[in-house]
């Protein structure tokens, strides 16, 4: 598998930058990739989280019998006078 790395250049206070560089020296690593995973966890695992909820959000209302015709439904919302209020 190919991918493509970024650079970018972060500035950290001295206390922070010494635990990085302590915990990278515990794990045998380098500072990068400690940087790396954080951002991974933090950011990466969130939009996964929203993306496995919006799976099992979607369709949920396929079954709601009183809704046979979607279509007409929201056809007779998008008929309210909201629009016209809003201007």
């Amino acid at each position: 598998m190919m991918y493509i790395m970024r650079r970018t250049q972060l500035y950290l206070d001295d206390e922070l930058w010494g635990t990085l560089r302590i915990r990278s020296q515990q794990a045998g690593t380098t500072v990068s990739h400690l940087v790396r995973q954080a951002v991974r966890e933090k950011y990466s695992t969130a939009l996964a989280g929203r993306q496995q909820a919006m799976r099992a959000f979607a369709g949920i209302w396929k079954d709601r019998a009183d809704l046979a015709d979607p279509e007409a439904y929201v056809r007779a919302l998008r008929k309210g006078s909201r629009a016209k209020r809003l201007r």
